[in-house]
Formats: C-alpha cells, structure tokens, sequence
C-alpha cells in the first residue's frame, strides 16, 4: 500500500522540499517529471499547483496534499466539493519565510480609494477570484474581478483599479508603489486528506506520523541545543542568563561540585549570550544544531 501524496509545484516547491527533507524524507526532483522520488517506499508523490491541490486531494485522486488555507478557501468557495477533506496540520512556513501569508487589497499610493467601499464599479486583479468575488459581496460592493496571471502588481492603474494579491512582506507591493487598505485573508501551508484515505487505518496513521515529523521540523527552525558545564555556585546566575523552550536539563558529573546544563535557545541569541555565559563561570560549552523537537 502507499500513500498518495501532493507536493506544490512553483513558489512553495523548495521550502516544502527542504522541510520534508529537516523531517528526514529526501525528495529528488526530476526537470522532466510530475512524479518525484522519495526515500520512502511508502509514499508516492506527485507535484501539482498548489493552486489545484484541494480539488485533486478532494476529487480522491491523491491521497493527502499540501497548499495554502487561501487555495482551500478558493477551492471550496467555487464549484468544488466540500466536506471531503480534513486538516491534519498547520504547517507555517513560506517561500521567503517561516511565517504567514496575506491576501490583502492594494490601490495605487496616489489614489484617493481608502476602503472597499470606494471601489463600487471598479475592476480588480488577482488570481484569488472567487474568495475576492465573496469577499465584495460580503461588503455589498459591486466590481468587476478579473483573473491575472501574474505580475499582479503592475496592473494598476491602467489594466486594473485595485488587486488582491498575496505578500509576505509587503515590499514587492511597495516597489510598485501600491497601498493596502485591506486584508482579505491570512494564509499559511496546511497538510490536509482525502476522508475517504483517513478511514483507512493505516493511511491516518502514515499521515499523522508525517505531520508530527513535519511540525518537529518548523519547531527545530531558527533554534540550536547548547551544552555547558558549570560550578553548583554559579548555577543559579548561569540559569538567569539561559532562556529556554522548556526548563533546562540539569545533570550531575563526576564531580559532585559540577553539574551540566542542556538547553534549547533561538540560535540569533548565541552570538551575544556565550561571552555572558563564558563569563559567568562555565566551561566546555558545545552548541549543535536541531533537525527536529518534538513537544
């Protein structure tokens, strides 16, 4: 038996790939496939769009997939099924980042629209045209929604009186001299499945292992362990300087005026709290990177 499962094609392909691969699964990507190898005999994959991942997730073609929770909400608000797929995991991370995405509403910097109100009769780009379409009709809002495909940002004010496009940052938008004055939805990765393969006991249970692989990943990102060695005298100020994601460990040596301490900290916060750790007193102090923490 193998699990079927969907990996983004385009801006999410490679920070997928690289989180799978953080939760030990090597995934080899061929120029000239859909299909790419993993080292799992127990996975088949396939690259799709994110875009079209929900519908052939929920049409039963594959098993389970990745995409946004904007491509899910696009998918259900069309002509899609809906009630055939559950989420499994948050997944939060992104192609720049491990973070959030936004949909959000932009106009030119010099225009006077301050709200959605103000585009009535107004046409708008984007590629996330059903969720646009329900969002200005929950505002009561007549406008014309156009499907882009691509380079949104450059529409206004000739193709276009306003997009909704989606940002991490907001700088692509502000190179282009545009504004937000809304935000539609917020987005983030979501591993989710078919609940016809979740009936199957052992596709449920290949999956929630995945997701608590994958989750162990993200929570390893941007955190190193640390190891130091230190005097029972100046345990207590060493601790004060120790931030941690949970107490740290306290074990004994061979000398009993000596115990170790094991901790887990924001790798940004290394460079300045070694020197402070060095100088309170410890000694044989070893950081190592993280793959995976398990909570």
């Amino acid at each position: 038996m193998k699990l079927k499962l969907g990996i983004p094609k385009g801006s999410l392909q490679d920070a997928t790939i690289q989180l799978f691969q953080r939760a030990g699964f090597n995934i080899s990507v061929s120029s000239r496939s859909y299909f790419p190898s993993i080292d799992d005999p127990e996975i088949e994959c396939m690259l799709i769009r994110a875009q079209e991942m929900a519908r052939y997730v929920s049409d039963g073609v594959l098993d389970a997939g990745l995409t946004g929770l904007d491509w899910i909400a696009e998918h259900e608000a069309g002509d899609g099924k809906t009630g055939v797929i559950e989420p499994i995991a948050d997944l939060i991370y992104a192609k720049q980042s491990f973070g959030k995405v936004r949909w959000v509403l932009a106009v030119p910097e010099d225009s006077d629209i301050t709200s959605a109100k103000d585009l009535e009769g107004k046409t708008i780009a984007t590629e996330l045209v059903r969720a646009t379409k329900a969002y200005f009709k929950k505002h009561d809002v007549n406008v014309k929604v156009e499907f882009s495909w691509g380079a949104t940002e450059v529409k206004p004010p000739m193709l276009a009186d306003a997009i909704v496009e989606v940002t991490e940052t907001g700088s692509s938008l502000r190179a282009n001299r545009l504004r937000i004055i809304d935000t539609l939805m917020e987005s983030n990765t979501q591993l989710f499945a078919n609940k016809t393969a979740l009936a199957d006991a052992w596709k449920k249970e290949k999956l929630q292992n995945i997701a608590l692989l994958l989750k162990a990943a993200i929570e390893a990102q941007g955190r190193v362990g640390l190891m130091l060695n230190v005097k029972k005298d100046d345990l207590q100020t060493i601790l004060g300087l120790l931030p941690a994601l949970q107490r740290p460990t306290i074990s004994s040596l061979s000398d009993d005026q000596w115990v170790a301490v094991n901790t887990i900290i924001e790798e940004k916060t290394v460079r300045n709290l070694i020197p402070k750790l060095k100088a309170a007193n410890a000694q044989g102090i070893v950081e190592y990177p993280l793959n995976k923490i398990v909570l």
